[in-house]
């Protein structure tokens, strides 16, 4: 089996794609700032379509400065309160050792047998099965569990789950995410605002002031509705592609985070029968989906083609595990087994190749 806890070339990828995020997010951030003065020219002014666009491009010049001061102050606010905002999201709440002393050991144990300072430890209080690591840096770091995890898991599988979720730390995998997910926020809020207050009527022209109702003309209104088709059309390819590029960070950081576990337990097995009972039992109620690329596996439980999707299937992660690590499989768990631990049948053969 490839290591892959600590895996540097991930580490260095993920740096890498992390400069290209927040460029492309800078990117997205000026079409969206556009399509918002096109809409403001087409409302204020009114005019031919010429007339609107010339004068979207003034009010362009004139906000851009303001609006990297605007995004520049929520990353500098996300940046020392993206935990408290994404607790608050989750429901995460702090737990000392005397609340959960066999989860705490566990974690703690992980994290002296590498050396890494231990990260705050969360619970979720939810039924279902899941768990999820944020943060940004050294002591910002922590990792959540749910209610349902603790008590439906053994302490192998809890304890494979909190390497996975050290391995997403190690790999800086959250600090992709957080930002990913803090610059998506951005464009994803602006969107449902224009959405949310959208009224405009398309056979009515905005006057400029001091003109008359017979001073519109087809033409007019004709400028308009173009202006606002563009606008629109600008936004939601804006907002189609913040979705997508978050979405579609690094599906592979999953099937190295239960590598790197199986590197931290030396228990492969352990992992394979977490990650079944977790996939039929991993839904969180009133989460929102925006956090669904941070947990382990995805609490939205929704049918998605790969392209749409945060999380590599679990079928396709416990065959990497059979096949690279040499772990056993009992196949999906029934949805009324989620306590019961799964029979382990005869280990396969293990097999070497290249993880993911």
């Amino acid at each position: 089996m490839l290591p892959a806890y600590g895996l540097y070339t991930h580490i260095r990828a993920n740096r890498l794609r992390t400069i290209y995020l927040l460029a492309s997010f800078v990117g997205l951030l000026l079409a969206v700032l556009y399509s918002i003065t096109l809409l403001a020219a087409a409302f204020t002014g009114g005019g031919a379509a010429r007339q609107i666009f010339a004068r979207a491009w003034v009010y362009y010049q004139q906000s851009w400065p303001w609006a990297f001061v605007g995004a520049g102050v929520w990353f500098v606010i996300a940046f020392f309160f993206h935990r408290n905002m994404i607790d608050y999201a989750t429901g995460s709440r702090g737990v000392a050792r005397a609340q959960a002393p066999k989860l705490y050991d566990a974690l703690e144990n992980l994290c002296i047998s590498r050396g890494i300072n231990m990260p705050a430890l969360m619970i979720i209080e939810s039924d279902g099965l899941n768990a999820f690591a944020s943060g940004l840096r050294e002591g910002q770091y922590s990792i959540s569990v749910t209610r349902g995890l603790m008590e439906n898991l053994t302490p192998e599988e809890l304890e494979a789950v909190l390497g996975h979720e050290l391995t997403h730390i190690r790999n800086k995998d959250v600090q992709l995410m957080v930002i990913a997910t803090i610059f998506a926020g951005i464009i994803a809020f602006v969107a449902d605002i224009c959405a949310r207050n959208w009224d405009f009527p398309f056979g009515w022209s905005p006057r400029r002031p001091g003109e008359n109702d017979d001073r519109r003309s087809s033409g007019n209104n004709s400028g308009v509705v173009i202006a606002v088709v563009v606008a629109v059309a600008v936004l939601a390819i804006s907002w189609g592609l913040s979705v997508l590029i978050r979405l579609a960070i690094s599906r592979r950081r999953e099937f190295l985070a239960d590598a790197g576990s199986v590197e931290l337990t030396k228990n492969p097995d352990a992992m394979i029968s977490a990650l079944r009972k977790i996939e039929s039992h991993a839904a969180i109620p009133a989460l929102p989906s925006r956090m669904s690329a941070f947990f382990i596996e995805s609490p939205d439980q929704r049918e998605e083609s790969d392209w749409l999707s945060t999380h590599p299937t679990i079928s396709a992660r416990v065959e990497a595990l059979v096949r690279y690590a040499g772990g056993r499989d009992s196949g999906p768990i029934a949805a009324e087994g989620a306590g019961e631990p799964p029979e382990t049948p005869a280990a396969p053969a293990k097999r070497k190749g290249p993880w993911g």
